[in-house]
């Protein structure tokens, strides 16, 4: 995969850290708008003064890994995806390079996506779909995808100070209502075990591929620090 020609800094570790239990998340600043914006007017800036895109998060390999899958399933280069929470764009810009040309990416952050337009722009990809959109109450635009990617959003909504629940519940019927019937939706977490995404997304979704992610050995036990999941939408 091409590398982006603009300067990239990678974060592998998740920040999106759960608590001591290991069974839910202690509501933090990483739920919240505010702080997506502050980081976000950070990043812009950087990118404004140095050419800094910000981060990838859980590496470039992450990207990698969904992309191989679609071109493994001959999915087609005109099908409709839609990248949610895209954050920087940079999945957008590699899922471009790689062929696939009817792009959507949405975020809750303008701030966020004025940083992607200005690094799509520079890479010269000027007909991606950019929208500012708050995916738990998504606009009726927002429909009829073929596949969607989430890595790190639902992660997000997940840490979410209030409502937390709610917030779950209503990602999942945003996803079945943006998502066509029998359509992808690819999810890449640091917070939630396989075991724990099934219970979430079902009924509604069934488990397609689990895609191999790192894997790490301490005190004799084997496990992922990510969890990559393909689900279809069934009815």
């Amino acid at each position: 995969m091409m590398e982006p020609s603009v300067s990239v800094h990678v974060t592998v570790d998740c920040r999106l850290q759960c608590n001591e239990t290991g069974d839910d998340f202690a509501p933090s600043k990483l739920g919240t708008k505010e702080y997506w914006d502050d980081a976000y007017k950070r990043e812009l800036q950087s990118y404004k003064d140095i050419g800094d895109v910000g981060e990838i998060w859980f590496g470039e390999e992450s990207m990698d890994r969904v992309i191989r899958w679609m071109a493994a399933q001959n999915l087609p280069k005109n099908a409709s995806v839609l990248d949610i929470g895209t954050g920087n764009g940079i999945f957008l810009v590699e899922l471009a390079k790689n062929g696939y040309s009817n792009l959507t990416g949405i975020d809750y952050s303008k701030t966020a996506l004025e940083l992607t337009t200005n690094i799509l722009e520079e890479e010269g990809f000027t007909n991606i779909t950019i929208q500012v959109e708050d995916f738990l109450n998504p606009s009726t635009e927002i429909k009829s995808f073929d596949t969607c990617i989430d890595k790190g959003t639902f992660d997000a909504i997940s840490l979410s100070p209030e409502g937390r629940e709610e917030a779950k519940t209503r990602y999942v019927a945003s996803l079945r209502t943006v998502l066509q019937p029998e359509g992808f939706f690819i999810i890449t977490s640091c917070n939630w075990t396989k075991e724990q995404l099934l219970q979430i997304f079902r009924p509604g979704f069934e488990l397609v591929q689990e895609l191999p992610t790192p894997r790490f050995q301490f005190g004799g036990v084997t496990g992922n620090s990510v969890t990559a999941l393909v689900f279809k939408r069934n009815d």
